[in-house]
This record gives C-alpha cells, sequence and structure tokens, in this order.
C-alpha cells in the first residue's frame, strides 16, 4: 500500500470500522481499491459537518462532481482520497455516471428541506448507499445491482436510525413526512427530541422495513458469488442492533451501541454462510 492507500484504510477504520473489517475479508488485492470507494463515500457523507453553512458544501460537492468527470485531475491527484478512487474508477471501471448521481443525490444533505416521502427516502438510499455496494461487488469482480439495492435500504435506514440525535440537533429530517403524518406524529416531535408514541411508531416501522430487506438479502445469498460475499458483510451486525431497540427502555434518541467484539465477530460469522447476515 503506498501512502494515500495507508490514508484511506485508516479513514475507514476510524469512521466505519464494520465495512472496514468486512473489506478484510476480500482478497488482497482488492481491499485498496473499496477502502479509497468507502474513504470517498464517508468523505460526501460527512460535508454536512464540515461545511456549516449550505454555500461551502455546495462548492464540496461541486469540487467532487468535477473529480469524477475527470476536470480536476491535477488537484485530485493530490488529494489523498480523491487520486485513489480515480484509479480504483479507471482500473475497475466503476460507472462514474451512478456515482456524479450519488453526489448529486447528497444536495439533500446540505439544506433543511425535510424528506418528503418514504419513496423519496428509498429513492435516496439507492443513489447513495446503493450505489457504494454496487460499485463494492464490481470491485470484486460481479455486478449485483438487485443486492445492493436491498443492501443500501438496509443501510439508509440503519444510518437515519442512528444519527436521529444529530439530525434533530440541527433540525434536520430524514424521517419521511408522510410516514410520520400517517402516524399522527410531526417534525416539532422530531426537533425538540420528543419520544412520543407516535414517533416510535414510525421507527418501529423502518425497523420493521430494514429486517424485511435484510432477509430477503438472505434468501438471495445463495445465488450472490462468495467472491462478493464481502460488500456486504458490514450488514451483519444489524440485525441485534435492530432487535435491541424493541427493548421497552429503548430510547430513540440514544440509540444502543453493539459492542465492538459482537460486531466483529457477527461479520466473521456471517463470512462462513452469507445466508446468517438476517439471522
Amino acid at each position: 500500500m503506498n501512502e494515500n492507500d495507508k490514508y484511506c484504510a485508516a479513514l475507514v477504520r476510524e469512521a466505519d470500522r464494520d465495512r472496514y473489517l468486512a473489506a478484510l475479508f476480500a482478497p488482497a488485492d482488492r481491499r485498496g481499491a473499496l477502502f479509497s470507494l468507502y474513504a470517498f463515500d464517508i468523505e460526501i457523507s460527512r460535508i454536512r459537518d464540515l461545511a456549516r453553512e449550505p454555500m461551502p458544501g455546495e462548492i464540496r460537492l461541486q469540487w467532487w462532481r468535477e473529480v469524477l468527470e475527470g476536470v480536476r485531475a491535477g488537484e485530485a491527484a493530490a488529494n489523498p482520497v480523491a487520486g485513489p478512487l480515480l484509479a480504483t474508477l479507471a482500473r475497475h471501471r466503476l460507472p462514474v455516471a451512478k456515482l456524479t448521481d450519488l453526489v448529486e443525490a447528497r444536495r439533500f444533505d446540505i439544506y433543511d428541506d425535510p424528506m418528503p416521502t418514504l419513496a423519496a427516502l428509498q429513492s435516496y438510499a439507492s443513489n447513495t448507499a446503493g450505489t457504494i455496494f454496487d460499485c463494492a461487488t464490481r470491485i470484486l469482480g460481479e455486478t449485483s445491482e438487485e443486492n445492493a439495492v436491498e443492501a443500501g435500504q438496509v443501510q439508509m435506514i440503519a444510518n437515519v436510525i442512528t444519527l436521529l440525535p444529530r439530525h434533530a440537533a440541527r433540525r434536520q429530517l430524514f424521517l419521511p413526512l408522510d410516514m410520520l403524518r400517517q402516524y399522527g406524529a410531526g417534525p416539532d416531535d422530531v426537533h425538540a427530541m420528543r419520544a412520543s408514541p407516535e414517533l416510535r411508531t414510525v421507527l418501529a416501522e423502518l425497523r420493521l422495513r430494514a429486517r424485511r430487506h435484510l432477509t430477503r438479502l438472505a434468501a438471495m445469498s445463495a445465488d450472490i458469488p462468495e467472491k462478493i460475499w464481502p460488500a456486504f458483510l458490514s450488514l451483519a451486525s444489524l440485525r441485534p442492533w435492530l432487535n435491541a431497540m424493541e427493548r421497552t427502555d429503548y430510547q430513540p434518541f440514544q440509540p444502543p451501541e453493539l459492542p465492538a467484539w459482537r460486531a466483529q465477530w457477527r461479520i466473521w460469522w456471517a463470512a462462513k454462510s452469507l445466508e446468517r447476515i438476517s439471522r
């Protein structure tokens, strides 16, 4: 690994340990590419944290869009994430259009407009998390778009639940408005960090949907080539985490954390049989 590859690996290890551990089950000659992809995803997803106002966020997103389009080759070569990412795009022929669509979808993050519908959240999940899963399978040697879509839905629901306190603190709303209204909840419940029974019902439905997506992914696992399993192993820790939120003492604005040792064991366990991912 060169210094940029090491940088990407360290960034993923620090920001998304489950994904880092899952990548270690990939062949050694594919790990650097996976780390560059995941590092890119981390950089894009934290733009709102680094740029508190929309304009700086727009500038950062535009920079990444131009990197992907080959406009900023010189600047990209000097960037420890962009340089390896461009090498990965060329080596594994990743779909640049999908990655630019991901950047465009992330524009939602830098504004405070609410997520209008469940369908909008599902589309956002497909264009962001789903794209990363799709590109990861391509790096590992085979396209698996249907499975990537299922995985992306699970991952996005997990992200929405995990980041609920952070989003609420800055008055962002990723919980779909139509679901909130369906159960008699509203944005004020989220922004005030009020764990009303109605809000709990919305979160319970999202968890149910996440479990269904995991179950479908597990059901399709027999047809998923073993060589691309590492792309999905980071989801292995989600089932017990989702189950922990069914306890009576669950607090929506204090999501549970799965112990690191248990998450690591779950990933190792699922690496033996991907069907275990939903158990």
